[in-house]
């Protein structure tokens, strides 16, 4: 006896001990009782006497093997069939590579295919048929190339095997190839075929090509309507889908399920119940289909009260409620359910531990996600990559940037979608140059790779780097998608740097982004904060689709440039059409009446805030009116205003009163509001520049200086101020006293040619808005070289006179720049769009925008 059947007979005989069956026992019928060892038994026994087995027996085995899955005993038959040197016909070979497919061991079925002199259809199908189940598309489809290379034509079940590969692979082209081979081959009447092409075309995207399938069929079964039903469902067209399901001439518990996901993936749970409640028959999936229904959409107490109802709950169950919970910031619900779920026979998936996860991250509850790590470890889910993504974000939205990092480094896989997660928790906790050395590292980065570092020079304030990343991606190759442009108009619009947002809206047209609101809003956005009000109003009027994020982005753009009577002309047009306004749209309106000194309208806007839409005002909406109160000089009514809020007024809303008291030179309320602003805000610069302000008005500099050294003794630093300008395509920097431009000696010239024509007009440097103890002179020399001056000025040298020179100031303009440029504007017969901290400047004639307000 061999070596190999002995190691066989040492692994049957523990387990048939003195029971076994004799040596003249029927394998076939023990084979169709599934009593696989015992029939192994007599295999040997057969082989101890010397017959030599044939077909007749191993076929049996094989079968036996192929319908309980058994691939230990598989093995030990195909060994046999080995050792005797018995010589298989192609029907054997093809049922040894149906068992190796049937138990997912691809690798020895393709052995068994490789090794076969001869094969036929059903050879090649069933190793193509094995390729596909089991995720591996594209050998699936080489196979099935290759089949076709030796002359071996594709039958019905090839085609049925083939197709699913291409959907998964999203492949049109090579599933019309396949469907022009099944013309060919005369199976496009068949009806398995037909249904597998519909559910191709289907999940290809190509509708319209489904569609014509199923209406050339010449027969239909329950799959292909359901297929087609799917087909609408998953684009979207729900109304489309039920009219071809009320024409079903028949219906099975598949299709009714699929109708009730539709109307729940498009959010019309009442319909979906409609639904749910003329179904003859229901299954675990009808009833988690309605509970989606109610989940993904929001309404959590219907969804939770049907969960409640559920006689049966599966896996599938506990995470659609943990999952809706978890996704509308009801964490501590989820966590609740997820410690319930516990109790239950139920055992937790990876799209369980996701879910939770990411309950944790919105609650930023770490020791709740540290023990879901520890549950991870435990049973073996530490390799998922999803749950990896899950467990890195967790920590990085909790702070914890070094366990972030260290789950990361653990992970034994590491995909793109990893890589990007990091990226997304490094930049969120502010560590640019760790996201920017992940991103450098990466191996072909893809589309959500530069979408997360351009968002995250955004979020940082790397505007200029956030362009230079856009203009990266393109040039590599990476087509940027919607998210990458609203990602990146936020940086040209914060740089005022209207060509790279022009050149941002060509990518958009040529893309065909113009349709998605989002992008249309954001496009507005950026025109307006360039200081572009007729192009921000022309994408406005061109939007196929406006929501309230775009009124309100254009409502806020003509606030923002001064245009205050036109932004509440278009807040009235948004009420007669009746699309309700969000707490963003009220700040825009209320700060349209506050740049137009609009008391009365304020008064009335912020009232029907609550009254006609009740919206609770938020510190933006009080901060709001303080400005417009402070405006027209009504700061002791300011004051009340502040005293009587429902909410804890913030710095922002004592400094708009602090900026009020500096404008109207009311020093004793000035000096209260910078007192208390000294404690709660301690360390803002600009509550003790505005106190210096009015000291220095008043002339009265000793308490100037005892302000200066108050900053120093609180290590308080003045954030030095710095302009910007964009200049053929390309954005200069600039900051106070600057010498390191290339051309500051022509800058220079420029200024000392326009400060005499100044002063021939009548201008007279404020010396005030210098803070320093300096003499005069010095405080003049200061004040030329401010860093909107030398902006100004290299603009004047470069930009062609019949364009507006656009400028942007991270600081609150200074008096004495204000003026100065005012002058300018009238000197040039130049147009200087200027956006501070505050608000946009629009300098025409000797006048500005603001009305000497700001």
């Amino acid at each position: 006896m061999s070596t190999l059947t002995t190691n066989a007979e040492a692994y049957i005989n523990p387990v048939i001990g003195t029971n076994a069956t004799n040596s003249d026992g029927d394998i076939t019928t023990l084979c169709k009782q599934g009593r696989i060892k015992e029939a192994l038994h007599i295999l040997l026994v057969i082989d101890e006497r010397g017959v030599s087995p044939n077909s007749s027996i191993y076929t049996p085995l094989l079968q036996c093997c192929v319908n309980l899955k058994a691939l230990a005993e598989g093995k030990l038959v195909h060994a046999h069939i080995i050792e005797t040197g018995f010589i298989p016909d192609v029907y054997l070979e093809t049922k040894l590579m149906i068992l190796y497919a049937k138990c997912r061991s691809v690798v020895d079925g393709r052995r068994v295919l490789d090794g076969m002199p001869k094969r036929n259809v059903v050879s090649w199908t069933a190793m193509i048929a094995a390729y596909a189940k089991q995720g591996f598309e594209e050998e699936a489809w080489s196979l099935y190339c290759e089949m076709q290379l030796t002359g071996c034509q594709p039958d019905e079940f090839t085609f049925a095997s083939i197709l699913p590969s291409c959907a998964n692979m999203a492949s049109l082209q090579q599933g019309k190839k396949v469907h022009e081979d099944i013309n060919r081959s005369g199976f496009q009447s068949n009806v398995f075929v037909g249904s597998a092409l519909i559910d191709m075309y289907v999940k290809c995207g190509s509708l319209e090509d489904a569609r014509k399938v199923f209406d050339e069929m010449p027969v239909r079964n329950v799959v292909s309507w359901t297929n087609m039903v799917s087909g609408y469902v998953q684009r979207g067209f729900v109304s489309e889908a039920l009219v071809l399901f009320d024409t079903m001439p028949e219906r099975d518990l598949v299709s009714w399920n699929v109708m009730v996901a539709g109307y729940a993936q498009c959010g019309q749970a009442g319909a979906a119940l409609d639904l749910f409640q003329k179904m003859p028959v229901k299954d675990a999936i009808s009833w988690n289909a309605m509970l989606a229904a109610y989940a993904q959409n929001g309404h959590l107490e219907e969804a939770f009260g049907f969960f409640q109802k559920m006689q049966e709950r599966n896996v599938v169950s506990w995470n659609t409620m943990i999952a809706a919970y978890a996704r509308h910031n009801q964490g501590e619900e989820a966590l609740k359910l997820f410690k319930r779920m516990k109790g239950t026979s139920i055992q937790p998936d990876q799209f369980t531990v996701v879910s939770i996860l990411h309950a944790c991250s919105n609650l930023t509850d770490l020791e709740h996600g540290k023990e879901i790590h520890e549950e991870i470890i435990r049973n073996g889910f530490q390799c998922n990559v999803l749950i990896g993504c899950s467990l890195i974000d967790m920590y990085a939205k909790c702070g914890c940037v070094e366990d972030a990092s260290k789950v990361f480094d653990k992970m034994p896989e590491r995909n793109l979608q990893v890589s990007n997660v990091l990226i997304a928790g490094y930049i969120r906790n502010g560590y640019i140059d760790e996201a920017m050395k992940l991103f450098q590292e990466m191996h072909n980065p893809n589309v959500e790779s530069c979408n997360a570092m351009i968002a995250g020079y955004v979020h940082n304030g790397f505007f200029d780097e956030a362009l230079k990343m856009y203009q990266q991606m393109k040039l590599t190759g990476v087509k940027p998608d919607t998210v990458s442009i609203i990602s990146v108009l936020p940086a040209c619009a914060n740089l005022s740097a209207l060509q790279h947002g022009k050149m941002v809206h060509k990518d958009i047209i040529k893309t065909g982004f113009m349709s998605n609101v989002f992008v249309g809003s954001a496009l507005v956005d950026m025109y307006a904060k360039c200081g572009n009000i007729k192009d921000a109003c022309e994408v406005f009027d061109e939007l196929y689709l406006r929501d309230v994020v775009s009124w309100s982005a254009m409502i806020v753009g003509y606030a923002i440039n001064g245009y205050g009577k036109e932004a509440i002309q278009l807040f009235e047009r948004m009420r007669e059409l009746n699309v309700r306004p969000n707490h963003v749209t009220f700040v825009g309106v209320l700060a349209a009446c506050c740049y137009a000194g609009l008391v009365e309208d304020g008064w009335s806007y912020f009232k029907c805030m609550s009254r006609d839409y009740d919206i609770t005002p938020l510190v933006e909406h009080y901060c709001c009116m303080v400005d417009l109160l402070c405006r027209v000089g009504h700061l002791d009514e300011a004051l009340d205003f502040i005293h009587t809020m429902p909410i804890k007024p913030d710095a922002a809303v004592w400094g708009s009163l602090l900026a009020g008291c500096r404008n109207h030179n009311n020093l004793k309320l000035g000096e209260c509001v910078a007192e208390y602003l000294f404690e709660a805000d301690a360390k803002n610069p600009a509550h003790y520049v505005l106190l210096s302000n009015i000291y220095a008005a008043a002339g009265m500099w000793d308490n100037t200086g005892n302000v200066r050294q108050l900053m120093k003794n609180k290590k308080v630093k003045k954030m030095p101020g710095c302009s910007w300008i964009e200049i053929k395509n390309k954005v200069y920097a600039f900051v106070v006293g600057d010498k390191s431009h290339p051309h500051m000696q022509q800058i220079y010239e420029k200024l000392e040619s326009l400060s005499g024509q100044m002063k021939e007009a009548g201008y007279v440097p404020n010396r005030n808005a210098v803070l320093r103890d300096v003499e005069d002179e010095q405080k003049e020399h200061i004040l030329c070289h401010h860093s909107e001056k030398l902006a100004i000025a290299f603009g004047l040298l470069n930009i062609p006179p019949e364009i507006p020179i656009r400028i942007v100031k991270n600081l609150r303009v200074c008096d004495d720049c204000h003026s100065a440029i005012k002058f300018i504007s009238k000197i040039v017969a130049r147009e200087f769009i200027v956006r501070d901290a505050n608000r946009f400047h629009h300098f025409r004639e000797g006048q500005c925008s603001c009305g000497d307000y700001w």
